[in-house]
């Protein structure tokens, strides 16, 4: 982890732009939306720091870099959501929610943890459909398993009980759950009722989100050391 910190730093001072900034929602602009995704591409850089070769060695880690990029092409369209680009938005992070379900793998199964996600994401779907119409009302529910389906897979690498886990897999864990409350707000924000202090809520779970996946990517050479070891 110590040996990352330093890598993260333009990272951490990019959000902190963002945050003091805060730029209003209400007048879109390209700098706003630059500022929005710089925290996205200095997760980039983070990734691309660690060598090519490391990112075409590591199927995971070229992934998640992909989920990155279109992490950010999805705030791109969020910034002009009221002018009719939420559902490209959401296109572009059900993505990215597959490219990181990819990554993370379908190994250990974990069938508990895959009908504890189901039923929460069920229990969100249900909540929200009352507030849906029209093509978000299907679009909504294929997002939510699409995420559902990524959490399970995160929550699926942390074996606790079993004494298999390791930090790269609870960083990958923490970071899917943090995402899922990000856009949970949002279809809170979006749909229901005005969530108080939710730009913030939704920004400060995100920012974090995708630097715990990204941190999970880049580790992958300490998860071989043990196994070598094992």
């Amino acid at each position: 982890v110590k040996s990352e910190g330093p890598k993260l730093v333009p990272f951490f001072k990019a959000t902190c732009v963002y945050f003091v900034l805060w730029l209003p929602t209400s007048s879109p602009s390209w700098f706003s939306a630059l500022i929005k995704c710089l925290p996205i591409f200095c997760l980039w850089v983070f990734l691309l720091a660690h060598g090519i070769n490391f990112l075409v060695s590591h199927r995971s880690a070229s992934r998640i870099l992909a989920g990155l990029i279109f992490s950010a092409v999805g705030d791109a369209f969020l910034i002009w959501q009221e002018q009719g680009y939420f559902i490209h938005g959401l296109l572009m992070f059900g993505i990215t929610h597959i490219l990181y379900s990819s990554a993370f793998g379908m190994k250990p199964l974990d069938l508990k943890a895959g009908l504890l996600m189901g039923v929460v994401s069920s229990s969100c779907y249900a909540f929200l459909y009352s507030y849906l119409s029209g093509p978000l009302t299907y679009l909504v529910a294929v997002y939510i398993a699409l995420i559902g389906f990524m959490g399970w897979r995160a929550v699926a690498g942390v074996q606790l009980c079993n004494d298999l886990w390791t930090w790269t897999k609870l960083s990958a864990c923490v970071g899917a759950m943090l995402f899922m409350v990000s856009d949970l707000t949002i279809a809170l924000n979006e749909f229901c009722f005005p969530v108080p202090y939710s730009r913030f809520i939704i920004m400060a779970t995100y920012y974090a989100a995708q630097m715990l996946i990204a941190l999970s990517a880049v580790e992958t050479r300490d998860e071989e050391d043990f196994r070598k070891r094992s």
